[in-house]
């Protein structure tokens, strides 16, 4: 399962959150999501868990966990769409 966090603050590492999320069971990974152009986090990232009951337990007991000096909010990620090859993606240059 993949499981989101918010509100992290701006010095939290994937390390961070692997050690948080390991007191609920097994973690398969871990990502601070960063800025392109800052190289500062944006104050959320993934978890991903292969065991769905250990994840809705750490859902449960992370959220609203102070981590860092600020509140985290936890959820399940929403499920990402999926892409055909055949289809293109959206942006870049328009002419």
């Amino acid at each position: 399962m993949r499981i989101v966090v918010h509100m992290l603050s701006y010095t939290a590492t994937d390390a961070d959150l692997l050690e948080l999320f390991q007191r609920y069971g097994t973690v398969t990974s871990t990502q601070v999501i960063m800025d392109r152009d800052t190289g500062r986090n944006r104050g959320f990232g993934f978890v991903e868990m292969p065991n769905n009951n250990e994840a809705f337990e750490a859902i449960v007991k992370a959220d609203g966990v102070e981590m860092g000096g600020r509140v985290l909010r936890v959820s399940e990620a929403p499920s990402r769409p999926t892409r055909l090859k055949s289809q293109p993606r959206r942006g870049g240059r328009r002419w």
